[in-house]
């Protein structure tokens, strides 16, 4: 289990990092020096090309994003981002004139959107809102990753069995379906539950549903 930390407000993982892109540098150095004041680690950026630069897809943690920079603009960087299937979540930091802009990028996945002057409080709650979606994430990406192995142990016969078994289909008409006995038939419905660390019908397709 990835190690965790207590802040003034929230458990965080070891990995999370909140990551700022701004090109002011007044708005980089104070936001630092309020989220590290917090316990949390921060980096950063002072241009989307710079954060592009330095991405990858394995980073843990949100990104605060300033709408209006030269060059590359937030919006821009988080279509890139989009594109290249990052599930970091966003924060938009906006000018009053940009709130339609940032209520199009929630429609397109952001996670949310502050407006400056803003006070310290109302982006340190985004912040926790954000890092707990990306705890929710990377669970969600463990526990598929978990299912997608298990699948993966399951013969041929077996993966036949548990789709007609997820299907709803009962073990005489799985047995037809398949031209083998009732008893096989239960045999490999029993091995495939073993498999797919799954103790009733109901789990095993939540678990098949997960993943499809």
């Amino acid at each position: 289990y990835p190690q965790k930390k207590m802040t003034g407000r929230t458990m965080i993982e070891q990995r999370q990092i909140i990551h700022v892109v701004d090109d002011d540098e007044a708005m980089r150095d104070s936001m630092t020096w309020l989220l590290e004041g917090e316990g949390y680690r921060v980096a950063c950026f002072d241009s989307a090309e710079a954060f592009l630069k330095a991405y990858r897809s394995d980073m843990r943690g949100c990104l605060v994003l300033d709408v209006r920079m030269p060059e590359m603009s937030g919006l821009e960087l988080h279509e890139r981002l989009d594109s290249l299937g990052s599930q970091l979540p966003v924060i938009f930091v906006t000018g009053h004139g940009d709130v339609p802009m940032a209520v199009g990028a929630l429609q397109r996945g952001a996670c949310d959107f502050i407006e400056k002057p803003f006070h310290n409080e109302d982006l340190l709650s985004r912040i926790v809102r954000a890092l707990e979606l990306d705890s929710q994430i990377m669970a969600r990406r463990q526990r598929d990753g978990a299912i997608s192995h298990r699948l993966e142990q399951l013969t041929q016969r077996e993966r036949e069995v548990m789709d007609l078994v997820v299907a709803g289909k009962l073990n005489k008409q799985i047995a037809d379906t398949l031209n083998i006995s009732m008893k096989t038939v239960e045999a490999h419905r029993a091995r495939v539950m073993e498999k797919m660390g799954v103790r009733t019908l109901a789990e095993l397709v939540k678990a098949v549903l997960t993943v499809n």
